[in-house]
């Protein structure tokens, strides 16, 4: 690391410390040269590989944007769209990539869209994956009926226990 005061190109590492919920890394670094004491920040980047086969950063925003077009009409405010939005960027960190197809981007997003909101997944899921007939939606309808999302089984275990503590 080059030192902004006397420009030597060597300094040494006296600290670090995580920020910004582990995604930045704060180094203070001193000056082998002239020994004075510089503060550094490190960030990984998160690629994705468009279809076009250009690169760009990964966006919390553009998750969110998209989501936010599945979800119009529903009772989702902007918190549960923060969230979903750092759960999806950390389900793809989690593998480790710093190049991530677009594709796979859309797929993270499918697993906490659908314990937010099933009607927004089904909107989103499908957009994303092409639906293309009335067959399309009631095979993912029925897979929605299979294997209900956490959320749908709290909803729908609330009054059943409240049904039983009142029969009690």
């Amino acid at each position: 690391m080059i030192c902004p005061f006397c420009r030597h190109d060597d300094s040494r590492v006296v600290d670090s410390r995580p920020a910004e919920e582990g995604t930045l890394i704060r180094r203070r670094r001193e000056c082998t040269s002239c020994s004075r004491r510089f503060t550094t920040s490190e960030t990984s980047v998160l690629l994705i590989i468009k279809r076009s086969g250009a690169t760009e950063p990964f966006s919390r925003e553009k998750v969110i944007a998209g989501v936010r077009k599945a979800c119009q009409g529903r009772p989702i405010n902007d918190d549960d769209f923060a969230l979903l939005a750092q759960r999806v960027e950390e389900a793809l960190r989690a593998d480790g990539q710093a190049e991530v197809e677009a594709h796979e981007v859309g797929m993270a997003i499918l697993a906490p869209l659908r314990e937010l909101d099933e009607v927004a997944y089904l909107r989103y899921a499908s957009v994303y994956r092409n639906f293309t007939s009335l067959e399309d939606f009631e095979g993912e309808i029925a897979l929605l009926r299979a294997a209900p999302s956490r959320s749908n089984q709290q909803e729908t275990a609330a009054p059943a226990v409240a049904a039983n503590n009142a029969q009690q």
